[in-house]
């Protein structure tokens, strides 16, 4: 193994992330950026990826930034062409756009955002992979990455749009596996936990005790970790950073 792929291990590699303008997209945007990735930013805001794309590009790396909804399929078709046009192609995809929705019990909830909590989570997740699988496919290989939640497997009152929609995307994440494998695709999930974001109101909420409230930079290791398995490693794996299920 030479230098350049010990410090740039995603040398020649293209990543498309959304929910990229703050947080734990942002995070890993720079860091795989830092290890020789083209980024290319998504998220609806353009003022929060100007500052993602501004951040990269003073550490010296390659990015781009790309306003998108995730809930419109056109949208999301739209940021891959221009991640095949600008850089050449897809190789890791990191679905990370998402909302925790209103924390309200069931039966008090909003319809409207229960439904909105689900579009986002759910349909915005799987635009955002039925757009770029074609062109996954066209590299030969690629790896998809999905944000998940703890909280599909331990339930919390007022989280139930939350919870289902994470649930939802566990069961895509395997059945994309299964699907895509005989293209050298692999789909794994990766499991933050509780990390101090503007979702997690900077992580206020109660928490068990013993749970680690982490900073967006400590989920790094774990998403580089993913992005860097060999084409034929690990699929349809669940990754978490959660002390305890």
């Amino acid at each position: 193994m030479n230098a350049n792929s010990q410090h740039q291990p995603l040398a020649g590699k293209v990543a498309v992330i959304t929910g990229a303008g703050r947080g734990i997209g942002r995070a890993i945007a720079c860091a795989y950026a830092q290890a020789g990735a083209a980024v290319v930013c998504n998220a609806r805001q353009e003022k929060e990826l100007q500052e993602t794309v501004a951040l990269i590009s003073q550490a010296g790396g390659t990015a781009s930034l790309f306003a998108a909804d995730v809930v419109d399929h056109a949208q999301m078709t739209a940021l891959f062409q221009h991640a095949a046009d600008r850089h050449g192609g897809v190789d890791i995809v990191l679905v990370n756009a998402g909302t925790a929705g209103e924390s309200r019990k069931l039966h008090n909830s909003d319809p409207a955002r229960w439904r909105e909590t689900m579009e986002v989570n759910v349909i915005g997740a799987y635009h955002t992979v039925h757009a770029a699988i074609p062109h996954l496919q066209a590299r030969g290989a690629g790896k998809i990455i999905l944000t998940g939640s703890g909280s599909r497997h331990r339930p919390v009152p007022g989280m139930s749009a939350y919870a289902c929609s994470k649930n939802a995307l566990w069961m895509m994440t395997q059945v994309l596996a299964v699907e895509l494998e005989e293209f050298n695709i692999s789909v794994n999930e990766l499991i933050p936990g509780p990390v101090k974001t503007a979702m997690t109101r900077f992580g206020e909420q109660t928490f068990p005790p013993q749970e680690w409230i982490k900073e967006p930079a400590d989920v790094v290791p774990l998403a580089m970790f993913l992005a860097t398995q060999a084409d034929r490693g690990p699929t349809a794996q669940s990754y978490s950073l959660m002390r305890r299920a």
